[in-house]
């Protein structure tokens, strides 16, 4: 009882105004102007380059992976924290929300990635040459990409991957409906029920997560994998799905320390969460090198011929640079600085490393999507498409970022109705 009145004394309230500060109509800003220049920028050289804007279309898919998982690893991190509670969820509950309500956008720029490629295939091999026999009589095809197109021809194909895709912005945006809802009913509710809340919240949460990690391991197929439609790999999937938290929690982590210059984050975001949020961090590099390296162990110890021309596609031909660059900014930097306790509570040094896990990401998805076409397998040259590669993704995420921004303003930054609260309120020295 005593221990109680000792928490309530000290404990600070809430500002009363709970909306996001006027700075982040400035954050919006530069973000539309950064797009526009980019944007601009990106047409110009795909008018240069000269290669029927293949390396465009490519860009575009690369700006659109990285904004699908921002988006909706947001909602799956975010079902994540209401199956495991504590207060590091009620922290970062609101910029998640925020990325979740980015949707309509991120299936704009689907759109253009499945009517190009599967109308005419600039993407997608498997749809250009789905009559494999003639592609291969008239040499245009190997004897084992035509293989593999024959044999997966009952998944790749214009049905399964409209229908698929579909499916699962369907299912996503019904997710990411009822939980924004019921976290402002949750909020509105005059008589706190913590169980009721937190048992629908669970109940909701529990098969989204499920669901989520079946399904983005199809699309990972469909839209990255099946690029190059005679490789496979089973822990694909996974590599994304860990991969979409390290960005999200990268993200949502530097939107935090940002909004800390001022209320209300200023009051409910102590060293203490930061340092918490700064460990979790710490474990999603760890998981991200564990299955990267693990996967490139067991198929390179393996030697099997019809997996590790993948990993010579993205080593050979001037890729080892992006490769090494891809470990140091992914996994060396983030993990050797995320080591010391001391940095995770300076907020100027962690948001950083924040930035480079998010660069890190971007550069991490190239190497994944450019090498699964034949021009540019063992083939890396800096010709102007590489450079309109460069700045189209740049445009794509900052006009995600000035809608990410746009949301973050229009819900309160602090969910009100929860049970960690009052310990977030607690000046850093109160201890439970």
């Amino acid at each position: 009882m005593a221990q109680h009145s000792f928490s309530e004394h000290h404990t600070r309230a809430l500002p009363a105004d709970l909306s996001a500060p006027a700075f982040v109509d400035q954050w919006r800003k530069r973000a539309l102007i950064i797009g526009v220049v980019f944007l601009i920028a990106a047409v110009i050289l795909g008018a240069l380059s000269g290669d029927h804007w293949n390396h465009f279309l490519r860009a575009w898919l690369h700006g659109f992976m990285l904004c699908f998982g921002f988006c909706c690893g947001g909602l799956c991190l975010l079902m994540l924290q209401y199956l495991t509670g504590g207060k590091w969820g009620l922290i970062i509950r609101r910029p998640l929300e925020a990325m979740t309500r980015t949707l309509p956008l991120v299936f704009l720029y689907f759109l253009p990635v499945g009517i190009l490629g599967m109308s005419y295939g600039q993407l997608y091999s498997w749809r250009k040459y789905a009559d494999w026999a003639t592609a291969l009589k008239n040499h245009q095809i190997s004897a084992e990409l035509a293989h593999a197109i024959h044999w997966k021809h009952a998944i790749l194909n214009p049905y399964g991957f409209w229908g698929t895709s579909l499916f699962v912005f369907m299912m996503c945006g019904i997710y990411i409906f009822f939980l924004n809802r019921y976290s402002l009913k949750r909020d509105a509710d005059p008589e706190p029920n913590v169980k009721f809340w937190q048992t629908r919240f669970e109940n909701i949460s529990g098969f989204g997560v499920l669901f989520y990690s079946v399904m983005l391991f199809i699309v990972a197929i469909y839209w990255v994998m099946s690029l190059d439609p005679a490789w496979y790999s089973t822990v694909y999937g996974f590599q994304f799905l860990v991969g979409q938290a390290y960005g999200v929690f990268a993200l949502a982590l530097l939107t935090l320390m940002a909004l800390a210059k001022a209320e209300p984050i200023k009051s409910t975001f102590r060293v203490t969460e930061q340092h918490d949020m700064g460990k979790l961090c710490f474990a999603f590099v760890m998981l991200n090198i564990y299955l990267a390296f693990g996967a490139f162990l067991i198929i390179w110890s393996g030697n099997s011929p019809e997996e590790i021309p993948w990993y010579l596609d993205r080593i050979r031909g001037n890729w080892g640079v992006v490769a090494t660059l891809d470990f140091i900014f992914h996994w060396l930097l983030p993990f050797t600085l995320l080591l010391s306790a001391d940095l995770k509570r300076i907020r100027k040094r962690l948001a950083v490393v924040c930035c480079i896990m998010i660069f890190a990401r971007a550069v991490d998805m190239f190497w994944l999507i450019e090498p699964n076409f034949p021009d540019a397998a063992r083939n890396l040259h800096w010709s102007v498409g590489i450079f309109e590669y460069a700045t189209l993704p740049v445009a794509m995420i900052a006009f995600w970022m000035a809608y990410y921004f746009t949301q973050l303003k229009r819900r309160p930054l602090v969910a009100t109705n929860d049970p960690h609260l009052a310990e977030i309120l607690e000046p850093e020295h109160v201890h439970a």
